[in-house]
């Protein structure tokens, strides 16, 4: 990270991340704690946040205590996403940043092979419950100073491909909900961007490469960089683009 990107970037800033126990979910919680944010993870699995709950407070930089909010994106309903929102408007009076780096995929299929649960489950997860829990955030990140969503979207020329399913079909989607929504916030306080990581060291990725044989992979710690750097203010350059890190 630059030093204008350093400890301090975040001071103040409330940040939700999701699929924060994932590769990229909990590189990044990492780097937005040490840059000074009040970091809020959500995630379905307990004992995976509290065990980054842990890493992050035992980081040297002593940074703000994360805050735990277990749910699972493929049973919440709006109301659920509400209540959320709702709870961090009474604990913290607005949200800065919503980083959405939750991932669903079960590996390559043929289409015509995929069951249909899981077809409907990739695309509920990895492109309706974002924009649900985005649509019920909005009025807090409209009480910040300068509110930032980012989505975490894949290669769409190599998801395209054959047999990445709903997943694949999802993050066109994803991707298109940046341009859409960018557009109609233009006048918003509240900024929206994408950024693209390119390939990481992630459960997700090995179940579709094997480890060994991809030698393309990166720590996800180089793109937690970039998820600090859209969501503060130097994100602003940003502002209705997908960032691609090569």
């Amino acid at each position: 990270m630059s030093p204008a990107l350093g400890e301090g970037t975040l001071d103040g800033r409330v940040v939700l991340v999701t699929g924060a126990h994932g590769g990229l979910g909990s590189a990044a919680a990492r780097a937005c704690a040490r840059a000074g944010a009040t970091t809020i993870l959500l995630g379905r699995k307990v004992r995976l946040l509290e065990r980054l709950h842990d890493s992050i407070e035992a980081l040297s930089e002593k940074p703000v205590s994360p805050v735990l909010y277990p749910l699972d994106l493929e049973g919440a309903t709006p109301d659920d996403f509400a209540d959320l929102a709702e709870r961090i408007g009474e604990e913290y009076g607005r949200l800065d940043g919503l980083l959405h780096c939750t991932a669903e995929f079960r590996g390559l299929t043929p289409l015509e092979h995929t069951d249909p649960a899981v077809f409907a489950r990739a695309i509920h997860v990895n492109l309706t419950a974002p924009w649900w829990l985005t649509q019920a955030c909005l009025p807090q990140l409209r009480k910040a100073k300068d509110g930032a969503v980012v989505f975490v979207v894949d290669d769409l020329q190599r998801v395209s491909r054959p047999f990445w399913g709903g997943y694949g079909l999802a993050e066109h989607g994803l991707s298109a909900l940046v341009g859409m929504l960018h557009a109609e916030s233009v006048n918003s306080p509240v900024r929206i961007a994408g950024l693209q990581p390119g390939p990481m060291r992630t459960g997700l990725r090995a179940k579709a490469f094997v480890d060994d044989q991809d030698r393309d992979a990166r720590d996800p710690a180089l793109a937690a960089e970039a998820c600090v750097e859209l969501l503060s203010a130097a994100g602003a350059e940003w502002r209705g683009t997908i960032r691609v890190l090569e």
